[in-house]
């Protein structure tokens, strides 16, 4: 019987004093504690979760579809699932997503941007139904 892993499982972790220069690439769960000066992209059309620890600080743009941020990013941020923007989340760019949540004295310098694209056939679904 195959069993699916569920979307909060953390495959792999980058350690508080590991810094990367350069783009990463994940699948599955990422976990990073430490410096990223680079990209990092989940794969595409993959359920994919991305933990940014608030010890955590990546200078480079991000793309996952669930994204937890507690730590710091300089970058653009795309979320094609669910954003979560913890107390200690320090967002310099422009934030793309789909659900956000976001918690008191989480900051972002930049501009919110919600994907309606991702929800036009929800959209379309509504309307038919009240006309």
């Amino acid at each position: 019987m195959f069993t699916r892993k569920t979307k909060s499982t953390i495959d792999s972790l980058i350690g508080m004093s590991t810094t990367i220069k350069g783009d990463v690439g994940f699948r599955g769960g990422l976990r990073i504690d430490g410096n990223i000066n680079g990209n990092i992209n989940a794969e595409s059309g993959e359920a994919s979760v991305l933990v940014i620890s608030e010890h955590a600080k990546v200078v480079g743009e991000v793309r996952a579809a669930h994204l937890i941020v507690n730590g710091e990013i300089v970058g653009d941020v795309h979320s094609s699932e669910l954003l979560e923007l913890q107390p200690k989340a320090r967002i310099t760019g422009n934030v793309f997503y789909k659900a956000l949540e976001m918690h008191g004295g989480a900051l972002v310098s930049g501009k919110l941007s919600h994907d309606q694209a991702l929800e036009t056939p929800v959209l379309k679904l509504a309307a038919s139904s009240e006309a």
